[in-house]
């Protein structure tokens, strides 16, 4: 196919399939992405998107159909290959070599040999006019471990343009990043787009599709559902197309009475892995039936807040109750889960699962000493996979399959896997970090409804977002987080973006 203008497509999908044993990821895919566009791909957890993008990036070969880049059939075996041809890929979780320099990560694969003559030099020069080029402003000498999330991604876009990179594959781009961080990269997108560069969008986030692309492909079930030019469209359409159902309005706010607090945290101190102060004497009480809300720029300290209510970062400082009686300092990550603390990371990959675990063992990981889970030192393995598969089929968890490695699971099916262990136990607390990073609409309407419901059941619930959004839709009381304090607090009824921006920005009192 071509386009209006008669040139071929950047990009041509026909007819791709790709199966995993018994699971069809892709069905018959068939799309075009015409060339120096901006093209997003959405779909629910588990659609199809990003085994989708693996095929075109030379991670897996598809068992049938046919890529053509420019209107010439490619063959895609590998990831040097995918880059050989023009193709880059910046992925969720980056991919960068910390310890190194941002100049080392971009030469790292490409040296040559030519290192010692003078090798380096070139690739500064090179990495500079690509940065001048496309406002990729980023210290080519900074060690990668010291850059903020914005920072690290700009890098891993730098690499893919320092390798040639004409189609650029974005997968999951603002899961990581602050609202300012976000704009930031949409106006590099733009720029890319303008230079005549092809970009590959897939998110969950539909203003975001809407904000910035020309075209969108709707997958469901790994098939093509919708192919729509941007403008003739709007979210709740694509958010029907994605889910095959009109999603429900939002229900009423339940009223709150707050009952005697269950955890509290009193001059909350905490420091981070290199000694740094990042909760700075806060206060913090946590009702039954009601949601605290905790909104912030990401790196204020609300993941060491998180760590230090959870047990599972020293106290600095302070002391945490439990009604009202001290919380063990000895072991008291297990102490605090015994009482009926919930735990749901900021990190799904780091701090909420094993990836080379299958899905049961998941599925009980921090409480595999509970009685029904072990009699002894013994696992009760039929009982756990029983439990796991009720537990997947009341959380919508795809493929439902409880013996698939967890890492196999789509990011956000395995956000669902960790929600299911954490909320079906009914906790009393539930610590919630960043809950709907990297999940689609049908799932955020799942998970919300969750977190409702245990709040009409009398959890107290505290949750971290970068999500406004989802500050004002779930909140009773919201606390801004600024710099490791607590700089004002709001009522949900009384809360607007603007304001809660302001008390993020460090302005407080009337003027916020």
């Amino acid at each position: 196919m071509v386009d209006e203008a008669g040139a071929a497509p950047a990009v041509a999908f026909d007819r791709i399939t790709k199966r995993f044993g018994a699971v069809v990821a892709n069905n018959g895919v068939s799309f075009d992405i015409a060339a120096g566009t901006i093209h997003g791909i959405i779909g629910e957890n588990g659609a199809g998107k990003s085994t989708l993008m693996s095929i075109l990036y030379g991670y897996y070969q598809a068992d049938g159909g046919e890529i053509r880049l420019g209107g010439a059939p490619a063959r895609i075996q590998s990831s040097a290959d995918a880059i050989r041809l023009g193709i880059g890929m910046v992925h969720q979780h980056f991919v960068l070599v910390e310890p190194f320099t941002v100049l080392e990560n971009l030469a790292l694969g490409r040296e040559g040999g030519l290192v010692l003559k003078g090798g380096l030099d070139q690739a500064r020069a090179a990495a500079q006019a690509i940065e001048a080029a496309y406002g990729l402003a980023v210290d080519l000498d900074a060690r990668v471990e010291d850059l903020p999330v914005g920072s690290r991604q700009r890098v891993e876009i730098l690499k893919a343009l320092y390798r040639g990179a004409e189609i650029l594959i974005l997968d999951e781009p603002t899961g990581v990043l602050t609202p300012d961080e976000a704009l930031q990269l949409f106006q590099i997108l733009r720029r890319l787009k303008s230079e005549g560069k092809t970009v590959l969008l897939i998110t969950h986030k539909l203003k975001e599709i809407m904000a910035v692309t020309d075209r969108v492909t709707v997958m469901r079930a790994g098939r093509v559902v919708g192919d729509v030019a941007t403008a003739e469209t709007n979210e709740a359409d694509l958010a029907e197309r994605m889910v095959g159902r009109k999603l429900a309005a939002l229900p009423e706010p339940l009223a709150v009475v707050p009952g005697e607090p269950v955890l509290s945290a009193e001059g909350l101190r905490v420091r981070d892995a290199a000694g740094v102060e990042r909760v700075r004497g806060v206060d913090l009480a946590l009702r039954p039936g009601e949601i605290v809300g905790i909104a912030g720029v990401s790196g204020n300290g609300q993941s060491e807040l998180m760590a230090g209510l959870a047990g599972l970062a020293p106290l600095a400082g302070g002391r945490l109750t439990w009604a009202g009686a001290p919380v063990p300092t000895a072991d008291t990550a297990t102490a605090l889960r015994r009482l009926g603390l919930g735990h749901i990371p900021e990190d799904r990959h780091k701090d909420g699962m094993v990836g080379a675990f299958e899905a049961w063992e998941n599925s009980i990981l921090g409480y595999h000493r509970d009685p029904g889970h072990a009699r002894g030192p013994w696992l009760l393995e039929r009982a756990v996979k029983a439990m796991t598969r009720q537990r997947m089929a009341d959380y919508d968890v795809r493929p439902r399959d409880e013996r698939l490695r967890t890492a196999a699971f789509s990011g956000g099916n395995q956000q669902k896997l960790i929600c299911a262990r954490e909320m079906a136990r009914g906790p009393k607390v539930l610590l919630v970090g960043q809950p709907t990073r990297g999940v689609d609409v049908g799932a955020i309407e799942q998970i919300h409804a969750r977190l409702r419901a245990l709040k009409a059941a009398g959890t107290a619930i505290l949750l971290v977002s970068v999500e406004l959004d989802e500050i004002l839709a779930l909140a009773d009381r919201i606390l801004v987080m600024v710099d490791g304090r607590f700089t004002g607090e709001l009522r949900s009824t009384d809360a607007t973006e603007r304001a809660l921006g302001l008390l993020m920005a460090g302005v407080q009192g009337e003027a916020a």
